[in-house]
């Protein structure tokens, strides 16, 4: 008996000293973490971030202002967008009906909407969750007006980009038409459904659009580019008193880190979802990049391997103003989730907390402050005449990264209306045209410097070299004939060079290290995306290409040596840049 006692003593203090150790070795991790996001948040970062890992919260705090025009910290509690972490709503709404028996993921959505055109009459929900469809991304702003009937028709009426079911590729739309047939199925409003039977089971009292008794002095709001008040979501959504289709069912779901946090719990015990239903909406379906076996898309979640051959379940999403990334490693019971109310690239750390949990030998370069963030600040204690010293500190703290045509771009019309700040907006165009000389768009925005300045001269002749890089540029064409300057439209072919053609082949690299190849055929320029079939380029001008049949562009970056440094593609309102390798 004595024995038996002696070893349950032993064994009481094994399991009491590995305790201590694990508690010794959580508040190590917290200290390191909340050091790393702290020096981060003296360099602009702001908003929330909460680390848990076998049941045990590690971190949960906020960093930098929810409001700076009130001093009001960012916290727990704090009120931030979700973005397109909506889709997982979404989805998991769709397989709470499916447990109901009252749809199928195999239902064809001719099932659900009348009067189809006739491609689109095979789509499935399995397809519409993993963006399998063929349908738009989006074909409205996230505020626009627009009724049920117009949503649908309009968006019923566009050419599907691809046979269902053969690719995936991005589609908020796709979410939209979920968010209807949960409608449609439920007879209840989207949001009253994810309430009902997803949040309220949760315990989540601050997420939804409409429904929660927001305290709006919790709202974080949000700065674009990090520096300029955009405000806050929900006083707009109150002031319209709905959804824009636009938004609904696909992103704009308002949440705290704490109630996320419940999300996870519910997700991850089963709470909403039975174990078989979870494992569908966890399930990689199909390659997110052809021919990559990086990352997989499977409803509302990405999927991607850890560096220890473990599940990573994730998703983001971002209107480029708010930014949030909720990462759950199931097969290790943890989760990260990070929300930001001032959107850069540098607020993206998810990746690097990750890293820091599960690797303590690991140490993440320091998160630095963003272009936009370097500029305006420069701005705000320097003169025009001192330009030259800006663009020696943006080399300095930012080095080979600051390839982004944007930055001056963007910020130089924010100072367009600015009266004290005009002769900085005209530096920054003409900064620009120096560092990209063969972008079209960079000459029309200085041609748009010279006209607020009243030089009409000067806004001419670069409004003519905008033409001259690119004669399609409408932009160019409409401020010249404003002007008085008669512009003849140049309808001949475009013939490269042998030497031009030539300098534009070879590999590019996305920052995502995806590679995109140009090539050359039968003396024609190519482009090859990743596990894709090569696509013709069409000269538009000597350094604009169409893309194949697609409604893309592309424009090939040259430095002032005129060497080919980049290319980037303009679709659908965005831009993506690889530089050449």
């Amino acid at each position: 008996m004595k024995k038996i006692l002696l070893l349950l003593a032993i064994s009481i203090a094994n399991v009491s000293c590995v305790a201590q150790y694990e508690e010794h070795e959580n508040t190590r991790l917290t200290k390191k973490i909340d050091h790393y996001l702290s020096q981060g948040a003296t360099n602009g970062f702001s908003g929330a971030v909460l680390i848990a890992k076998n049941g045990k919260i590690i971190l949960n705090k906020g960093y930098g202002l929810a409001n700076r025009e009130a001093q009001q910290l960012n916290t727990p509690q704090t009120v931030f967008s979700t973005g397109s972490v909506t889709k997982q709503f979404t989805a998991t709404a769709i397989l709470k009906l499916a447990e109901l028996n009252k749809l199928q993921l195999t239902d064809k959505i001719s099932s659900y909407f009348k009067a189809l055109p006739e491609d689109k009459k095979e789509i499935s929900i399995h397809q519409l969750l993993t963006h399998s469809a063929g349908l738009v991304d989006v074909i409205g702003g996230d505020f626009e007006e627009i009724s049920t009937d117009e949503f649908f028709t309009k968006l019923f009426d566009t050419k599907l980009l691809y046979k269902p079911g053969t690719k995936h590729r991005y589609s908020n739309a796709s979410y939209s038409v979920l968010a209807r047939i949960i409608e449609l199925v439920s007879h209840q409003e989207y949001e009253r459904f994810l309430q009902e039977h997803l949040f309220q089971p949760a315990g989540m009292q601050q997420t939804g659009y409409l429904i929660p008794k927001w305290n709006h002095t919790n709202l974080a709001q949000g700065y674009i580019r990090g520096v300029t008040h955009w405000g806050a979501m929900i006083p707009r959504f109150q002031k319209t008193k709905s959804i824009s289709w636009n938004l609904k069912g696909n992103g704009g779901i308002q949440s705290t880190q704490e109630d996320m946090y419940k999300w996870y719990q519910a997700l991850a015990t089963h709470a909403i979802l039975s174990k078989s239903s979870t494992a569908l909406l966890t399930k990689p379906y199909i390659q997110e990049q052809e021919g990559s076996d990086e990352s997989f898309y499977a409803y509302g979640w990405a999927i991607f391997n850890s560096g220890r051959n473990t599940k990573i379940v994730t998703h983001n999403g971002s209107n480029g103003i708010f930014f949030h990334e909720f990462m759950w490693l199931p097969e290790e019971d943890a989760v990260i989730i990070l929300s930001t109310n001032a959107y850069s690239r540098e607020a993206e750390v998810t990746w690097r907390l990750e890293k820091m949990l599960f690797d303590d030998k690991y140490t993440p370069k320091p998160i630095r402050k963003s272009p936009y963030f370097l500029v305006l600040d420069f701005i705000e204690k320097n003169k025009p005449s001192q330009s030259s010293e800006l663009l020696t500190l943006m080399k300095q703290e930012l080095g080979d990264d600051f390839k982004d045509a944007n930055v001056f771009n963007q910020i130089g019309y924010m100072l367009l209306e600015n009266k004290e700040k005009t002769d900085w907006m005209l530096q920054l165009f003409q900064l620009n045209v120096q560092l990209f000389p063969s972008n079209a768009n960079l000459w029309d925005s200085l041609g748009d410097g010279y006209k607020n300045k009243g030089d009409r001269t000067n806004a001419i002749k670069a409004y003519q070299k905008a033409l001259e890089l690119d004669p399609t540029l409408s932009a160019s064409q409409q401020s010249l004939a404003a002007l008085g300057v008669a512009v003849t439209s140049n309808q001949n072919e475009v013939v490269l060079d042998a030497k031009t053609q030539q300098s534009y082949v070879g590999s590019y690299q996305l920052p995502s290290g995806h590679l995109i190849k140009i090539l050359e055929n039968k003396g024609k320029l190519m482009i090859e995306f990743p596990g894709r079939p090569a696509m013709k380029l069409t000269p538009k001008s000597l350094v604009k290409f169409a893309i194949g049949d697609r409604s893309a562009s592309l424009v090939f970056n040259t430095n002032k040596n005129s060497t080919v440094e980049s290319f980037t593609i303009f679709e659908s309102g965005e831009q993506m840049t690889a530089k050449k390798k």
